[in-house]
């Protein structure tokens, strides 16, 4: 059985003053044993925990408690060890960072459509499918058909969608992320450009990928998830990837045969990106985690 729940979830709303609210969040999810990170800006809030059943209910309950968060949505999944080394509140200028100010997803975004009415949708031929994910991502799993923009990061989407937007001219737009939060953000931003048909999946990749039976599912690949677990799949389960803890890329179970590979050093996507001296600390702090699993504790440096 899973041991853990992981809780994902995000809500904008705008705090007055959201440097408060970080020790007393941070103390309840103390408290209660709960590991994670959560991010806190002026315009809501952002995070993944894990812990419990108790432990996470606590802490959904305290987040609702907070001003503007009472509709807090949130998704859950399972993990069979705590996939999360520490809890961190952290205070931010953008709980997803788009670098656009003008955007305000408190304002309007672009229609959501549940899992259940997603492959309809974008199985049509006025339809373009856009994975606002970054590059790593869409990499080992995306919706079929989908057009990946090959961003590094979410702050380039907009520089891209610029440079691109006349592909998709006469074209109803169809978004979707790993949690539906970047897709807030970019839905709004195009209703800000003139794009008046714009959808976005509600729930996410996540949210689809519990409800829609693999014989049903359009989606290609496994999810990547920003925790120990690295990627799931149909139903939520844990994925087949883990992650260089050099680059911090996924990898395939495949590519720890590659000769690029070395645990906790390299690997091929990172074997030239580091000088021999940098590869020997890496060396070196494998070997003290080696020394803390063999004593039994857990090594968070």
């Amino acid at each position: 059985m899973s041991k853990y729940i992981v809780a994902a979830l995000y809500h904008f709303t705008k705090f007055e003053d959201h440097k408060a609210l970080q020790a007393p969040l941070q103390a309840v999810c103390d408290a209660n044993g709960v590991k994670g990170s959560l991010l806190l800006a002026f315009e809501g809030i952002n995070g993944t925990i894990a812990g419990s059943r108790s432990s996470i209910d606590a802490v959904l309950a305290a987040i609702r408690a907070l001003p503007g968060c009472k509709a807090l949505e949130h998704k859950e999944s399972f993990a069979s060890e705590m996939p999360f080394l520490r809890m961190k509140v952290k205070l931010k200028k953008e709980i997803v960072t788009l670098g656009q100010p003008s955007v305000d997803p408190t304002a309007h975004v672009g229609n959501y459509v549940t899992p259940e009415d997603w492959n309809d949708l974008i199985s049509q031929d006025d339809v373009v499918l856009i994975d606002t994910r970054n590059d790593y991502e869409v990499e080992i799993g995306t919706f079929k058909g989908a057009v990946d923009p090959k961003t590094k990061s979410f702050g380039e989407f907009p520089d891209w969608w610029e440079k691109n937007k006349d592909r998709f001219h006469n074209k109803r737009v169809a978004m979707f992320c790993t949690g539906g939060i970047r897709c807030e953000k970019s839905t709004n931003f195009l209703m800000s450009k003139g794009v008046e048909d714009v959808y976005h999946l509600k729930g996410g990749i996540l949210k689809y990928l519990e409800d829609v039976s693999e014989e049903n599912s359009t989606w290609d690949g496994e999810c990547f998830v920003f925790d120990s677990r690295v990627s799931v799949k149909h139903g939520l389960k844990e994925g087949q990837y883990e992650l260089c803890y050099a680059c911090r890329m996924p990898l395939a179970p495949e590519d720890f045969d590659r000769p690029e590979y070395e645990h906790g050093v390299s690997c091929h996507q990172c074997i030239d990106a580091h000088s021999e001296d940098r590869k020997n600390r890496f060396r070196e702090r494998q070997k003290q985690v080696e020394l803390a699993k063999a004593r039994g504790t857990t090594h968070i440096g």
